[in-house]
């Protein structure tokens, strides 16, 4: 079947109840809550430091050079959703700027993660909406050929299924499929109560080799000590 030219507008988004109490933790707590999956690729990046996304994923499939799709997404967003935009090719054009920004903002979007080009980030960085990006770029798009919206993309190399997860911040973009959302944010919070209790251990001067027990495994791998 041709996945070109669609439009589910009907999508089954996250609980709220589970996106919300995702909300609290990092990408790092929850990629490894999970299991050490669902990470986009590292080039991922915010464009300004603060950015910050947790929504439910509405999937765009963009075609080189072309943001045709991003403005039909506009009118499938409901507030809390974050647009999750995937290319047919590798592709870097400014698909996104300060004028799409707004009316996704104005539909209650909560950000953008585009495996491509963004730019008026100065505008983008003043209206606080956050975008992560493979490159910023200047180049301008056209509008001619028809991608998608809300079908199962593979954005940085996560999939993303709409109505998904994704939660960004300054470690990365990480994908929570819908079904297991509320899984996750438990085993998050019981990682990041764990962490606590292990913090204050360490700032009291316990070291990870014993906190950890690493000294005999060390002593079998052939660590010496010199003096």
């Amino acid at each position: 079947m041709n996945n070109l030219g669609i439009v589910h507008r009907n999508i089954t988004r996250a609980d709220k109840a589970a996106v919300d109490k995702l909300s609290r933790f990092g990408v790092a707590t929850i990629h490894e809550a999970m299991g050490r999956v669902g990470l986009m690729k590292p080039y991922m990046r915010p464009i300004y430091n603060e950015a910050r996304i947790c929504g439910t994923a509405v999937t765009v499939l963009l075609q080189p050079g072309d943001n045709w799709m991003m403005h039909v997404a506009a009118e499938q967003l409901q507030p809390g959703d974050v647009v999750v935009a995937a290319c047919t090719t590798d592709n870097a054009d400014g698909f996104f700027g300060d004028l799409l920004a707004t009316s996704f903002q104005a539909r209650g979007a909560v950000g953008l993660i585009i495996d491509g080009g963004v730019r008026d980030v100065k505008d983008l960085t003043e209206m606080n909406f956050p975008v992560f990006s493979k490159a910023i770029h200047a180049k301008g798009t056209i509008k001619a050929t028809l991608g998608s919206v809300n079908i199962p993309v593979v954005c940085a190399g996560a999939q993303v299924n709409p109505g998904d997860v994704v939660i960004a911040d300054i470690d990365g973009v990480v994908v929570v499929p819908a079904a297991i959302a509320q899984k996750v944010a438990d085993a998050a919070e019981a990682r990041e109560a764990n962490e606590g209790a292990k913090r204050a251990i360490f700032a009291s001067g316990v070291l990870g080799l014993d906190y950890y027990k690493m000294r005999e495994g060390l002593e079998k791998a052939g660590l010496r000590y010199v003096d």
